[in-house]
């Protein structure tokens, strides 16, 4: 027999009537003056809830509440924590020109007591919603409260991950009911595999935004469909299709019920992408063709990847997709086929992609670096079967962090008193943060210490509970906590905390460990490595990783020297990047996709030594860190031995020498000055308000207006493209270019470039094509890479230029249309040149979106 739960609740004095309300908006998970009043009522029952403020304020005791009630301290930090709250909710409201943007993720990384995140793409996504409060934006977020969300992690002596998962009460998380037009607690319906599958729906407050989650633990459900939204990736392939029909058609079902239209759709990653099916469905009920009806999806999509390998993308077997959507399609009233084919990947034409489901329902696409926008470009290219990778539609927007979630609350009162109270709305100004270069060392490196000390005296406190709890002698505990000395923050230390999965390469160094025993037992030049992370429960090969490192641990040269901490969860990240000294990053390039978590050492001043790959590709700058450029080589092994070295090399060679060249005040003048580079360079561009104006500049508005076009009169436009675009597909396979009279070799400056082209068009008109000439420059040797932190809205790139051929109303022996260049040369130089033709039309939302085009 269950035994039921009491609890007796304290009743809070009227002095204090606000702290549920400071307890219910997540704006406590980057407002710490918030979270400590809550944190030092209990220290001990806050650590016992996992920092937990509607469990610590319903479990204190009332002799607690009472007495700090009476506490003009506590009284006075209360009262100023809300004015701080009230200020900024009160903050001006987006105004009307702003397009409201709907966000569609599968998991949420607010704060680590509301565990509905797993890892980087839930925190990022709960990040990117913390910078749309900050910023004012028209925005609202969509995602599943998960019954027990991800696991707990612990890890035995023989390093055996165990995943524990605990259930979690609505009652305990910051959420409340949401309610519908009706006033009534709102719930949607969902048509899965034969049957009606409730939703309830929570919304839960973070700061200004809100978030909708949706939960299917509802009576009138099967026992089945309850646990639908009861584990994050968790169950089988079932479970898998189930919760993604919950996320993106129970999320914008949910929207409609609560009476919010939004402009614009960002499906932020494939797990949303039957939202697409679900806006799909309302445009035909509506009496709009297929064909047309798509258009006006797309238009209305932004979707971003995530995935820098086709092996990571969401996919589902036909008959499974048919099994759970056989009453959708029916109701869509077009034939499988033609469902099935709006997510066939070619390389796996059984599979129903997720990705590939995106991709045709979306028009504006994003990676999340400049390197992962080129590895998706590739990836995504037969998307677009004829265009080059580099000129497809996928662009890129690169990631970043919030930075008052990340930054150590040290560093802000710093800022404060070094710079202006002012800079939280200067995050993208960077010449305001070249400021710090003028800042003095010797106020700047006690800081920094400060903050490493806090960082090793938590470590050190969390080692103490886990070998308290697993019974472990003080003895044991001392010798692996001997250089955990937060009195003595002077040993060089080394974090690497990140998910477990094999590419991340946890154990790179592992490959010599004479030379890493050697390197950490330096007398005079010692270092301590700190490790974190989790394997998921799925991934023997991660869980191997995770072993290695554990038991390392315990081996007599690295006792005390290198160190796991177990359950890597929101809050041992910040503790451990806002105070390590190097952050170390050394994945499989180029796999990282982007990565966030060396920005977030960076902005607190932390070196990052990291493969050049994703962010840190664009950010380092010879002085604010060490790049490690990726071995070019195809063996595996060979390529993990030359980086290894190279780390290796860099650590001996330039870290460790810097690190330890200390001054007559005791520290290095360069280390100081590299640290200030960082944060210098990496707050202004790596933070997560300029990622919002970069989505918002170069995806929500563009969708905004292009879904406006095609809307207006009844859809018009929407009509117009759906046609000619089958018409042109129809037509394009016989089109070809012929040069008529070619351009001369040499031309020199001064004299007009003149090109006629004959086009055969197989019954396209002139005006529905466009024939470019496009010249690259050789001479002088033209940097033709993209840009870096966004693909979209940069003017043309120096060293190549292009010209329009005009129709010259002629028509050549064989029926072809005659195209005819006149133009002068933009610069000297050699370059490599061609005329390529492609379908134009006034209503595309980005001029190749067909993947079709032809070159001479």
């Amino acid at each position: 027999m269950r035994n039921p739960l009491l609890e007796v609740t304290p009743v809070i004095p009227a002095s204090l009537s606000r702290l549920p309300e400071l307890a219910g908006n997540l704006f406590f998970g980057w407002h710490r003056p918030t979270r400590a009043l809550f944190e030092d009522l209990d220290p001990e029952l806050w650590k016992q809830t996992g920092g937990n403020p509607r469990l610590t304020l319903r479990c204190v005791a009332q002799a607690t509440l009472d007495s700090v009630a009476k506490d003009s301290v506590y009284l006075a930090r209360y009262r100023l924590a809300l004015d701080t709250l009230d200020a900024y909710l009160s903050a001006s409201a987006p105004t009307s020109d702003q397009p409201l943007i709907a966000y569609f993720c599968a998991e949420y990384g607010f704060h680590e007591s509301f565990p509905i995140y797993s890892g980087g793409l839930g925190v990022l996504a709960g990040d990117y919603c913390k910078s749309a409060s900050d910023d004012r934006a028209n925005f609202v977020a969509v995602g599943l409260l998960y019954g027990q969300g991800y696991f707990t992690q612990t890890v035995d002596n023989d390093g055996v991950q165990h995943a524990e998962y605990r259930e979690r009460s609505p009652r305990d998380l910051p959420v409340e009911p949401a309610l519908g037009l009706d006033g009534q607690w709102c719930k949607v319906v969902v048509r899965i595999a034969g049957r009606d599958v409730a939703s309830r729906l929570w919304k839960a407050q973070v700061g200004r935004i809100p978030v909708y989650l949706l939960d299917t633990n509802c009576s009138e459900n099967a026992p089945s469909d309850r646990d639908i939204t009861h584990r994050l990736y968790g169950g089988d392939e079932s479970t898998r299709i189930r919760q993604e029909m919950i996320l993106g058609i129970g999320g914008r079902k949910a929207l409609r019920a609560l009476g919010i239209q939004p402009a614009v759709f960002h499906l932020n990653e494939g797990h949303a992408a039957f939202l697409i099916l679900e806006l799909l469905r309302e445009h035909l009920a509506n009496g709009l063709p297929f064909n047309a009806a798509l258009e006006a999806v797309a238009a209305n999509c932004v979707f971003t990847t995530h995935t820098p390998v086709a092996a990571g993308h969401d996919a589902f077997a036909h008959d499974l997709i048919l099994a759970h959507f056989g009453d959708f399609i029916r109701e869509l009233g077009v034939p499988v086929e033609r469902f099935l084919e709006l997510a066939r990947w070619p390389s796996a034409p059984g599979m129903f992609n997720m990705t590939r489901l995106a991709l045709n329902g979306t028009r504006h696409v994003n990676a999340v670096s400049r390197i992962h926008g080129i590895v998706s470009a590739r990836l995504c290219a037969d998307q677009w079967p004829e265009l080059r990778p580099e000129d497809n539609p996928m662009g890129f927007v690169t990631n970043g962090v919030h930075v008052p979630t990340f930054l150590h609350q040290t560093w802000m009162d710093f800022f404060d008193r070094e710079l202006s109270r002012d800079w939280r709305e200067r995050l993208r100004d960077p010449v305001f943060w070249n400021a710090l270069e003028h800042v003095p060392d010797e106020r700047y490196w006690p800081t920094s210490q400060s903050v490493k000390s806090r960082m090793l005296a938590s470590v050190r406190d969390r080692l103490q509970r886990e070998y308290a709890r697993k019974g472990l002698s003080p003895a044991q505990l001392r010798h692996v906590t001997r250089f955990l000395d937060p009195l003595r923050p002077n040993v060089l230390t080394i974090g690497f905390a990140r998910r477990f999965a094999t590419y991340k390469r946890a154990t790179l160094l592992l490959r010599d460990r004479a030379r890493l025993a050697k390197l950490v037992n330096n007398p005079s030049r010692p270092v301590l490595f700190l490790f974190a992370g989790k394997a998921h429960p799925a991934d023997e090969p991660g869980k191997q990783v995770l072993r290695e490192i554990r038991q390392l641990m315990t081996t007599p040269e690295f006792i005390g020297r290198v160190i796991f901490l177990e359950d890597y969860d929101l809050q041992l990240a910040r503790w451990l990047v806002s105070g390590v000294d190097v952050w170390l990053n050394n994945p499989i390039a180029p796999l990282e996709a982007s990565g966030t978590s060396g920005i977030k050492a960076a902005i607190n001043g932390r070196l990052n030594l990291s493969i050049l790959d994703g962010w840190w590709a664009e950010a380092w700058s010879q002085d604010n860190g060490w790049g490690i450029p990726p071995a070019n080589v195809q063996d595996p092994e060979r390529r993990d031995a030359i980086e290894a070295e190279l780390i290796f090399d860099t650590l001996e060679e330039e870290v460790l020498p810097l690190y330890y060249d200390h001054n007559e005040e005791g520290y290095s003048a360069e280390w100081v000055r590299r640290s200030k580079r960082a944060m210098m360079t990496v707050i202004p561009q790596f933070n997560m308000r300029r990622v919002l104006f970069d989505y918002t500049q170069g995806l929500y508005q563009p969708a905004a207006q292009q879904y406006r076009r095609l809307a207006a009169d009844g859809f018009a436009g929407a009509l117009t493209l759906a046609e000619w675009k089958q018409r042109i597909r129809q037509l394009w396979p016989r089109v070809s270019l012929r040069i008529l009279a070619d351009v001369a070799p040499d031309l020199p400056q001064g004299e007009r470039l003149r090109l006629r082209i004959a086009a055969q068009l197989n019954g396209i008109q002139p005006a529905d094509v466009r024939v470019e000439f496009v010249a690259r420059r050789l001479l002088p040797e033209a940097d033709l890479s993209p840009p870096p932190l966004t693909s979209f809205n940069h003017p043309a790139r120096d060293g190549i230029w292009s010209a329009a051929l005009s129709a010259t109303g002629e028509v050549d022996s064989d029926g072809s249309s005659v195209f005819a260049l006149d133009a002068a040369p933009k610069e000297c130089g050699q370059f490599a040149t061609e005329v390529r033709i492609y379908p134009w039309h006034g209503l595309l939302s980005h001029p190749y979106e067909l993947g079709l085009m032809k070159w001479l």
